[in-house]
């Protein structure tokens, strides 16, 4: 069986909304949705998913402990993440709840289109599960272009483990990718554990801990990954991040140069906003209605009216900034 899947906890409970309401928009109500859970905050999607018999909330325990103790291992190899996020010995690693999504790996679905919970649904998905006939990985974004919130560019390790012609190809955003069932077995999990014990570990990234990992996973381990803004024609891709400005609504749905968006991602823009917007304060940042609109498909009368001025969604200052770097939030686009 074939899915979707996301990460979510009721810290992200509107756009998680929302981005159950684009799928059910562009797929219909019969497309299955598996929830990982960030972590034990989860009361009010429960809730929020108890008349939506296509939607689960995972409650594998096992899954997601043998998870957690991968990455937990995998991080254990690096040898300075603890030091630089400033972590005592009893403390654990940064934003350690974004490896669940990994569960995809041993979750319901044979197949997964997995997409981080800040996106929205727009275009046809069967592109995307046709192409895992032949690739394990597919993804559809340019991370590519921005190799620093992948890997430590700085280590001299890096084109000695990946060549360059490999970095510019393969690498991706954590965010929407497509994948396959027990693509990593725990004999795969223990290897690529030794590879990074044997000094690999230098490579990754700990200020984006997931995405990094999930990369060095796949690229270690030889899967193919394919990734559609490289392979389609160029009057053909889109972008996919609210960093474009240039994309064109029509019926809800995004455009760029008259081709629909698969998925709209917005990326660096925390979930606080999205809260605030929900509760009707008039903070403007990009494609914000489209977020609204889907946000309240299902209750457009509870939808916030703004009669005052919007307040400019201001980009992060040079204090957030470093802190979006250390949260791994990369701004991509075309």
């Amino acid at each position: 069986m074939d899915g979707i899947c996301t990460l979510a906890n009721d810290c992200v409970y509107d756009q998680l909304i929302a981005l159950l309401n684009s799928i059910e928009a562009v797929l219909g109500l019969d497309t299955p949705v598996c929830i990982y859970p960030y972590d034990d905050n989860i009361e009010q999607i429960a809730g929020a998913i108890a008349n939506r018999p296509n939607v689960q909330l995972y409650r594998d325990r096992d899954s997601m402990q043998k998870w957690d103790s991968f990455a937990r291992s995998a991080w254990d190899t690096h040898p300075t993440a603890r030091q630089r996020l400033g972590l005592e010995d009893n403390k654990g690693y940064h934003r350690f709840g974004t490896h669940r999504r990994y569960c995809a790996f041993d979750g319901p679905f044979d197949r997964f289109l997995y997409m981080d919970a800040d996106t929205l649904l727009m275009g046809a998905i069967a592109p995307i599960f046709a192409q895992l006939k032949q690739n394990d990985c597919i993804v559809y974004d340019f991370q590519y272009k921005d190799l620093t919130h992948v890997y430590e560019v700085s280590s001299s390790k890096l084109t000695e483990v990946f060549s360059s012609e490999r970095l510019r190809a393969e690498i991706f955003c954590s965010g929407f990718y497509a994948s396959k069932k027990d693509l990593f077995d725990e004999e795969k999990r223990n290897w690529l554990l030794d590879c990074l014990r044997s000094g690999e570990a230098e490579i990754l990234y700990p200020m984006a801990p997931d995405q990094t990992l999930i990369n060095y996973m796949m690229m270690r381990s030889h899967c193919s990954i394919y990734n559609f803004s490289l392979e389609l024609p160029k009057e053909q891709r889109t972008g996919c991040s609210v960093t474009s400005k240039h994309f064109q609504e029509r019926d809800n749905l995004l455009y760029d140069k008259g081709n629909c968006l698969t998925y709209l991602h917005y990326i660096g823009i925390s979930s606080y906003f999205f809260k605030q917007v929900c509760v009707g304060e008039n903070i403007e940042f990009p494609y914000r209605d489209i977020f609204l609109y889907y946000r309240y498909l299902h209750e457009p009368e509870q939808r916030p009216i703004f009669d005052n001025k919007p307040k400019p969604y201001q980009k992060p200052s040079s204090f957030a900034n470093k802190l979006f770097k250390k949260l791994g939030l990369s701004v991509e686009g075309k």
